[in-house]
């Protein structure tokens, strides 16, 4: 990989943290309890029960997202980086800019 590419795939990763940060805050904020004392209807409150399991949901998988995308930037620096875990052929540019936390090359993901 070009120190170039190395660059803008740090820049991205990084820019993809904010992103998922932000988007965890929000997620923390959707995810809080309704207090008893808010009247809402009972179909309301079945709904807002439901967006609440949907908005932890999401929650959890921008966490995890988080946590990839930080290993990936604590990685990039590494000569092995962008290499195949499975086949260790190189991870297309394309894909690492998409999905900088892959570890594995379209081929060997899609099995």
């Amino acid at each position: 990989m070009k120190p170039d590419e190395r660059q803008h795939l740090k820049s991205t990763i990084e820019r993809k943290i904010t992103k998922a940060k932000r988007e965890i805050e929000e997620l923390e904020e959707l995810t809080k309890p309704i207090a008893p004392e808010n009247s809402i209807g009972r179909v309301s409150r079945m709904d807002a029960i439901n967006n609440k399991s949907v908005n932890e949901a999401a929650l959890g998988q921008t966490r995890q997202k988080l946590k990839k995308l930080e290993r990936a930037l604590e990685n990039v620096d590494k000569d092995d980086f962008g290499t195949c875990y499975k086949c260790g052929q190189p991870i297309p540019m394309g894909r690492l800019v998409l999905v900088p936390e892959s570890t594995l090359c379209m081929r060997c993901a899609s099995r």
